[in-house]
């Protein structure tokens, strides 16, 4: 008999499926964030390049593709960080407790850059930086111009996508965070089982007498000696009044 031990299998909390599914609808947000910004970016150039187009600044137009590349490159480089995130809860799923410090870390930088897009938005969008003294247009005028060449819903939609994201992203990472996830994230260890009636190790016989086994000469089931296919003890052995071996190729004995 073998005492043999067993890893248990792990069931996955419901928090951390749903914090997977957070997670993925974060990336879908940052999606569709990219998609109105690409689908609205010439107007946004034209917008900014009339706004600085009055003023004595130089190279107006570049001032502009400037402006727009950056709120390009913001959108991009989220939308990155999401399909990391959205990798990271593929291997939350699986329990790996690395994948849940990483998404920690990787989901507070996103925070932080969604929450300071939220203000930037609710402060002027792009014109936060815009120059707000001398000959160059101010950041209301900019904004103004902004709203006039844009349709009317990208900003409330925009606001939307960014606070659902916020919102979605923060509720991930605390339901990582929770005690009632920590025993799925933890390494599993092998359990003890009592061994089973009967059990051997693989390849290697059983002892006599235990179910699988060959029983002995004489126990039911077992040839015994003298029984045809089984070779006769010698004749020495034999007592005397023993009745002659019928087996197949054997001499009977000469009668006088």
């Amino acid at each position: 008999m073998v005492d043999s031990q067993s890893t248990p299998a792990r069931q996955r909390p419901s928090i951390v499926s749903i914090s997977s599914y957070l997670l993925f609808l974060f990336l879908a947000c940052q999606v569709i964030s990219l998609i109105i910004t690409l689908s609205t970016i010439g107007k946004t150039r034209d917008a900014l390049r009339d706004a600085y187009a009055g003023s004595t600044v130089d190279n107006a137009d570049q001032v502009a593709d400037v402006f727009v590349a950056v709120g390009i490159g913001s959108a991009i480089l989220l939308l990155l960080l999401a399909v990391v995130l959205a990798v990271l809860a593929l291997f939350n799923n699986k329990g790996r407790n690395g994948a849940r410090i990483t998404t920690w870390i990787v989901g507070g930088i996103m925070v932080c850059c969604t929450g300071g897009g939220l203000l930037s938005s609710a402060a002027g969008g792009l014109t936060t930086g815009g120059n707000t003294g001398g000959d160059g247009p101010s950041a209301e005028e900019i904004q103004r111009r902004l709203e006039d060449a844009l349709p009317s819903w990208v900003t409330p939609v925009s606001l939307l996508l960014g606070v659902l994201s916020l919102i979605a992203l923060i509720t991930a990472l605390i339901l990582l965070a929770l005690p009632k996830a920590n025993p799925f994230f933890r390494k599993p260890t092998a359990v003890w089982e009592p061994p089973t009636p009967g059990a051997s190790y693989p390849g290697h016989p059983q002892a006599p007498g235990q179910p699988g086994y060959p029983q002995a000469s004489g126990e039911p089931g077992y040839p015994s000696s003298g029984e045809p296919g089984y070779p006769a003890p010698p004749a020495a052995d034999r007592p005397d009044d023993a009745p002659p071996t019928d087996r197949p190729g054997s001499t009977p004995p000469s009668t006088s």
